[in-house]
């Protein structure tokens, strides 16, 4: 059976980490603005794919994965040739509306993936034209997991939880490892628990509410309870709450 055609307008990690999940099952075609970044990224993915340049290349009945930068979109758009059947956005901030203008396609979805596409476990939002929902989500669960939402706002919040998560995370993991080294534990020990709690907690809060996980780690008076009395008392709660909202704040400006 031949393989469908995927192509990935853009050559840089996403659009890498978004190929090496679909190289199994689609045909790869990947346009970018430089032959020898091109031949690296075929490197990298380990399988042939087909390579072209920006310039007047035909994008006629292709279902393409969006990858370049936001602030290249007019310029790339400018570039090509034709009707694509679909425009699958994974750019940040970057509005149906926008796509529209600059993209011919029948059908546009903004999707935001994020870091961990790298490693198959993306937790990727989509939004768009409903005609196309089934088709872009299997290919972005071929990345991870996916959800459909109703609108660009919903899409744009969820970049700030999702899309930008990764990063929170990080800040979380290395200062609960710090405060472990703080009071006397081995850095590469404090380093590899964190890991461990970080991997079996990504487990169990696929089934259980966050609430209850907490509840049955805190017992009466007891050093979970100390710990999270300074979390509170150190606005932690507050401060995620207020990094949602900025990092929201700033998609609508982008």
């Amino acid at each position: 059976m031949e393989k469908k055609l995927i192509t990935f307008l853009g050559n840089g990690n996403m659009a890498l980490s978004i190929a090496h999940g679909l190289k199994d099952n689609y045909e790869i075609e990947v346009v970018g603005r430089d032959t020898k970044k091109l031949n690296i990224f075929e490197e990298k993915l380990g399988v042939k794919i087909k390579k072209s340049l920006f310039n007047d290349f035909d994008v006629t009945q292709k279902t393409v994965l969006l990858c370049v930068k936001p602030v290249n979109v007019e310029s790339v758009g400018s570039l090509l040739q034709g009707e694509a059947q679909l425009f699958i956005s994974v750019l940040a901030g970057t509005s149906l509306k926008k796509l529209q203008t600059h993209f011919q396609a029948q059908g546009f979805v903004r999707s935001m993936p994020n870091l961990a596409a790298s490693v198959s476990r993306s937790m990727t939002t989509l939004c768009g034209d409903e005609n196309y929902k089934v088709e872009s989500i299997e290919i972005l669960n071929a990345i991870g997991s996916t959800q459909w939402l109703g609108s660009e706002k919903e899409i744009d919040i969820a970049t700030a939880l999702a899309g930008s998560g990764p990063a929170y995370l990080a800040l979380m993991a290395e200062a609960l490892a710090d405060g472990a080294v703080k009071q006397g534990l081995k850095r590469d020990d404090a380093m590899n628990i964190m890991k461990g709690l970080f991997g079996g907690f990504g487990e169990l809060i696929q089934t259980t509410h966050p609430a209850l996980l907490k509840d049955g780690v805190m017992s009466p008076g007891g050093t979970t309870a100390a710990g999270y009395d300074a979390l509170e008392k150190n606005n932690v709660r507050y401060g995620c709450m207020s990094a949602v909202e900025a990092a929201y704040k700033k998609a609508l400006e982008l």
